[in-house]
């Protein structure tokens, strides 16, 4: 836009009413949505000046997109690419209202469920939901994490969901060949009379949480609660040096006296918490706290998919921005 066009657009303002003022509002604010979303695709172009396909640095402008993201001409190959090519997010059509959708899953707030997410954003829920499966799949495992020092372990539970499965329709519809599923229905409980299960039933996941006082932490799902389970888990992330602080299960002290560290074991009744002064797990205490928090809302995630939520709980507190997750697709 020329110099004076743009000025006799400022003018015009003037004349809108508010109605209008709230629709140029809208317009700009989507229209500033997309820039962003394109400077933080353009961004990640720019530090990798390889082509995707061949290799080769050297390349040219060759227009943009439909979603106007700058495309490259590779000066060996021939083929053109753009910041997107090659990465996971090359298939969205609308990078704009990803970008939107990456920044509530990592915002300070709460994040919002999926169909409010996508009634937010004029999306169907499927679009959002399929939005949020890619970027568990970019964040992935995520790198080792070195613990030190006195280093605090415990484990809490969440219930197994079977959200999405179709084992009791597979077996209604083929009951001689296909077994009833261990676990009654939701139904059940109710219309069969059956006793709710409480406690810690076989349909808990235990999730061990292990973190230091230099701030490092780790979340991970463990196949059952056997001693020997936690015992190979804890194994690798506890160094000869350190000194442990857990409860009295059979794992961590038989990881002690196999590792010949220093283990201190705490109780939950006042009195019992902290030992010599200054050894406790209330640390690990807080990041329980902070997970029955953020996983609430979901009210109980797919079981399939809970490594999904418990990484991207790591990234949340991690502090990670949406440029580092674009990066990295």
């Amino acid at each position: 836009m020329l110099h004076h066009d743009f000025r006799r657009f400022l003018d015009a303002l003037d004349e809108l009413n508010p109605a209008q003022i709230e629709d140029a509002q809208t317009k700009i604010r989507d229209l500033r949505r997309k820039t962003e979303a394109i400077s933080e695709i353009e961004a990640r172009t720019n530090q990798e000046h390889k082509c995707p396909f061949c290799g080769d640095e050297r390349r040219q402008k060759w227009g943009r997109t439909r979603t106007k993201v700058q495309r490259y001409r590779c000066g060996g190959c021939q083929k053109t690419y753009s910041g997107r090519t090659g990465s996971a997010i090359g298939r969205i059509h609308r990078p704009d209202l990803f970008m939107v959708a990456l920044r509530d899953m990592l915002g300070t707030s709460a994040p919002q469920s999926v169909r409010k997410l996508a009634k937010r954003l004029g999306l169907n829920k499927y679009t959002v939901w399929r939005w949020r499966m890619l970027v568990f799949s970019i964040i992935g495992e995520g790198a080792a994490t070195a613990f030190s020092g006195i280093i605090e372990a415990d484990e809490t539970y969440q219930r197994e969901s079977r959200k999405g499965s179709r084992e009791w329709a597979r077996h209604f519809a083929d009951p001689q060949n296909i077994p009833q599923p261990p676990r009654p229905r939701w139904e059940d409980f109710t219309t069969q009379g059956l006793k709710m299960m409480r406690g810690l039933s076989r349909w808990q996941l235990p999730i061990l949480t292990v973190a230091d006082r230099s701030g490092a932490r780790l979340f991970q799902r463990l196949a059952n609660r056997k001693g020997a389970t936690l015992e190979r888990a804890m194994n690798p992330l506890v160094p000869g040096d350190a000194v442990l602080c857990s409860d009295g299960a059979n794992g961590y002290a038989k990881l002690a006296t196999a590792s010949g560290i220093e283990h201190f074991v705490v109780g939950s009744k006042p009195g019992t918490r902290v030992a010599a002064g200054c050894y406790h797990i209330q640390n690990v205490n807080s990041l329980h706290a902070q997970y029955n928090k953020f996983i609430k809302p979901f009210c109980g995630p797919a079981t399939k998919n809970l490594n999904g939520y418990i990484r991207w709980l790591e990234v949340r507190l991690g502090g990670a921005l949406p440029a580092d997750i674009i990066r990295t697709s």
